[in-house]
């Protein structure tokens, strides 16, 4: 009778422990996935970022060498035109470099962010000649590939 009774307690206890293992091997997994998920939403996040502030940019670039090649080329009703859209999509940059910056701390991003941005709006008055428009562009062209790269890196490392 005391084997007896000393088995089921074992078996008791046996279940008791099984089932608190298999209940804290099940929380580390639940927070290993969520974990996990998050890590996965804020990539997203980060990379959604990059890329409308790299695309307002693109959008901007363009329209101020519409803008500047109008004016060069003497269409001062296009270049009217084109100056109030530059205005459009000057404002449309302002959302995704908020976003990046509070998204994202990495200094080497940020200045790369911040040296594009310049370089894009340092288009503005560069319409004195084609050859400064010109070169006004490359520098926004090649901060932007740089901002890029820069980007492209940090994302690796997330």
């Amino acid at each position: 009778m005391v084997v007896a009774l000393v088995t089921a307690v074992i078996a008791v206890v046996g279940t008791l422990l099984g089932s608190i293992v298999t209940a804290r091997l099940q929380e580390r997994v639940t927070s290993r996935t969520e974990t996990e998920s998050r890590r996965r939403e804020l990539r997203k996040e980060h990379l959604d970022a990059i890329k409308e502030l790299a695309a307002a940019l693109s959008a901007h670039r363009s329209m101020m060498w519409r803008r500047g090649d109008a004016k060069l080329k003497g269409n001062l009703d296009q270049y009217e035109e084109l100056r109030t859209l530059s205005h459009e999509t000057r404002a449309a940059v302002t959302a995704p470099l908020v976003a990046l910056r509070i998204l994202i701390t990495d200094a080497t991003v940020r200045a790369a962010a911040g040296r594009m941005v310049d370089a894009t709006f340092g288009m503005r008055h560069q319409d004195t000649s084609a050859e400064i428009l010109n070169d006004a562009r490359v520098a926004a062209l090649t901060a932007h590939d740089q901002f890029v790269d820069t980007a492209a890196e940090y994302v690796r490392g997330l």
